[in-house]
């Protein structure tokens, strides 16, 4: 048994992970994964909560998921990645835990207020139908982390309200049950959200901002060009500022060694706005190259990846079926052992 603490995270299989993960999360697992045993959750079940009617489109970005993690250097022999759907023992403790939390706890949550009313802009009155699945995020989510007796659970500003609801349901089990479950530690990123080509602070395929880790070179491109520049530098000539311009922003991501240079060139009037874009597409492209490399290859080798996915839930189902025998011996529920 490893006596390395315990992480765990993962993303909803949505859609495919852009650049906004790479910064916010996935270069940072990269290296957590040296240091710590790391379950990456593919959180299938939680990406149906508001996702229910489109099946499929949850189903086929598994798959992907798993494949973009394999190309930014997850090691599968050094962190476990696996489906949640695939481990019942998840569901099973989400049920004993939403004994110990009340509706209106769970409405007070701000990560929950905050996403009903993004539902309310987004939908209007549907954004009133807020399902007893998507109101128990919080719960799945802790029986997520506990099941696998994480220590550390990594996460942006936005999602600690969630983990603090983690600790909260830790605490109450405990001190009904006996010292069961391990209370996680909040890792908060030290990286700030990207933005969006167009300058939302959210970046995301719905909003057609984003630029995927699986994109080719000519879609990298396209969108480049296409991002948001300071609005008011009208002629090639004129000086404009690096701060307000989203070219600028994704040099100081992509173009460290020029940036100086950059800069000063667009404060002095002497560069244009669409060599500038160029120059910054090829940088993305350089720099994801060794991704997009690796992610053909996962690609062409399917079974691989289907593999790694059957070994990593296979571990995850393991551990997570200990801490509910544990679970359901504390809560006196363990008939017939």
């Amino acid at each position: 048994m490893s006596d390395k603490k315990i992480i765990l995270t993962g993303d909803r299989p949505t859609g495919n992970l852009h650049i906004g993960h790479y910064f916010g999360s996935l270069q940072n697992r990269v290296k957590l994964q040296e240091e710590y045993e790391q379950y990456i959750l593919i959180a299938d079940v939680q990406a149906l909560t508001d996702n229910f009617n489109n099946p499929e489109k949850v189903r086929k970005n598994v798959i992907q998921v798993a494949i973009d993690y394999l190309s930014c250097g997850i090691d599968p022999n050094k962190s476990h990645i696996f489906i949640q759907s695939m481990i019942p023992e998840l569901a099973e403790l989400t049920i004993y835990y939403s004994n110990l939390v009340t509706v209106s706890r769970l409405k007070r949550n701000p990560t929950i207020k905050t996403e009903i009313k993004q539902k309310k802009e987004l939908f209007g009155d549907d954004g009133n139908l807020v399902t007893y699945g998507f109101l128990g995020y919080p719960i799945s989510q802790a029986a997520d982390i506990t099941a696998f007796n994480a220590n550390i659970v990594p996460v942006g500003e936005d999602q600690e309200p969630l983990i603090e609801q983690t600790k909260e349901i830790v605490r109450k089990f405990n001190s009904m049950y006996g010292d069961v479950l391990v209370e996680p530690e909040i890792l908060l990123s030290k990286t700030a959200r990207v933005k969006g080509l167009d300058g939302n602070s959210k970046m995301g395929k719905s909003l057609g901002n984003a630029i995927y880790l699986c994109d080719s070179e000519e879609e990298i491109t396209r969108k480049v060009m296409s991002a948001l520049t300071d609005t008011t530098k009208i002629k090639k000539d004129d000086p404009a500022n690096p701060e307000v311009c989203m070219v600028g922003y994704y040099h100081d991501l992509f173009s460290k060694n020029e940036k100086d240079t950059i800069y000063s060139e667009c404060r002095a009037g002497a560069r244009g706005c669409v060599n500038c874009k160029k120059q910054l597409a090829k940088n993305i492209c350089d720099y994801l190259e060794p991704i997009r490399k690796k992610r053909k290859y996962y690609e062409n080798n399917i079974k691989l990846v289907e593999e790694i996915l059957m070994e990593g839930t296979k571990k995850a189902k393991e551990t997570a079926s200990q801490t509910l025998k544990r679970v359901k011996e504390a809560m006196k529920i363990n008939y017939f052992e």
